[in-house]
């Protein structure tokens, strides 16, 4: 995004030989060998094309590019600006990729995107046909989603999913703020109280879910008890684990010339304060599962004679170190 915004000023750093944007960064290396140096950006209205790709290697798990550009423009966020509008390839060379890290021994998918449940505004397609077509594709043993707006999470997701599918109960919902009004300033899609219903649901339809939540702290305006509202909201949902952010003024959105503007002092108090709630609300879901049998997939990383995994529910779990282990997915009781 930085690439793709603010061209000039990269390039003016000593040492660098060329600047890619959003669309361009895919001839990185030819533009490295055999291209001349400068700038190669587009505007907004140009980065229209989809550039595909997937994680590989010697891993466990892939990262499955579903995705990309937004069409949302929160009033905080420079992303629409550097990533064009939305859009995506189809299902049909989606499951293709998939097959393919199925074939090198790959057992999890990450489905990502820069507005994942956005998936299908090229193609004519929907989120849920894409999680169908994923869930059929054989080899491949768990799915996780990076992260869905919570107005883009429907019902009918959530109750697929629920059925007993190969996605798994874990979300990522970027929340940004338990203040309705602060909410309002930031152009957010819902409520707290949709916000608030929609994990209520998804509680009711499976069990053990791990819900980790984006949230911003010190936007333009917030007081504190704006920001205290936010606090009781997050004690009140009890998310699993909580991104936390302070809000970063970016020249170009609608935000930047808000006032007042929060003082770094306070936003570093506020993001104290939550990644304590943060440490609790985490130790509290860790004891709910304890004395529970999961699955978990071992990773290859060796750290000191430890080896990790990840259950279901992405609960980290460690282990001495065992080559025979990487890459199975082993039932494990939670201590």
């Amino acid at each position: 995004c930085y690439a793709q915004l603010k061209p000039e000023e990269i390039a003016a750093l000593e040492g660098v030989y060329a600047v890619l944007g959003a669309k361009d960064k895919a001839r990185t290396v030819a533009v490295a060998i055999d291209g001349p140096g400068g700038i190669y950006t587009t505007p907004r209205n140009d980065a229209k094309g989809f550039m595909g790709a997937y994680s590989s290697g010697e891993r466990t798990r892939s990262f499955l590019k579903v995705q990309d550009g937004c069409d949302y423009f929160c009033t905080y966020c420079t992303v629409p600006l550097a990533r064009g509008a939305s859009r995506n390839i189809s299902i049909a060379e989606l499951t293709a990729q998939a097959r393919d890290i199925a074939a090198s021994g790959i057992k999890e998918v990450v489905l990502t995107g820069v507005n994942t449940g956005d998936f299908g505004r090229s193609t004519g397609e929907s989120f849920l046909d894409l999680l169908k077509a994923l869930d059929k594709v054989e080899g491949i043993e768990r799915y996780r989603i990076s992260s869905i707006e919570p107005n883009l999470l429907t019902g009918e997701i959530v109750d697929w999913i629920a059925s007993g599918t190969k996605f798994l109960p874990h979300f990522h919902i970027p929340l940004q703020s338990g203040c309705d009004k602060t909410l309002a300033a930031m152009h957010r899609r819902y409520d707290t109280q949709f916000f608030a219903d929609k994990i209520a649901y998804i509680r009711s339809r499976m069990d053990h879910v791990f819900f980790g939540i984006d949230v911003i702290v010190g936007f333009p305006g917030e007081t504190e008890e704006d920001f205290l509202e936010t606090y009781r909201f997050l004690e009140r949902i009890a998310p699993a684990f909580i991104h936390i952010f302070p809000y970063s003024r970016r020249a170009g959105t609608v935000a930047a010339a808000m006032k007042p503007q929060v003082q770094e002092c306070v936003k570093t108090k506020r993001v104290q304060m939550l990644e304590e709630l943060c440490e609790r609300l985490h130790a509290d879901f860790c004891k709910a599962n304890e004395g529970r049998t999961e699955q978990v997939l071992f990773e290859s990383t060796d750290k000191g004679g430890k080896m990790f995994g990840y259950t279901r529910n992405y609960i980290k779990v460690e282990r001495p170190y065992d080559s025979a282990l990487i890459g199975q997915i082993v039932d494990v009781v939670l201590p």
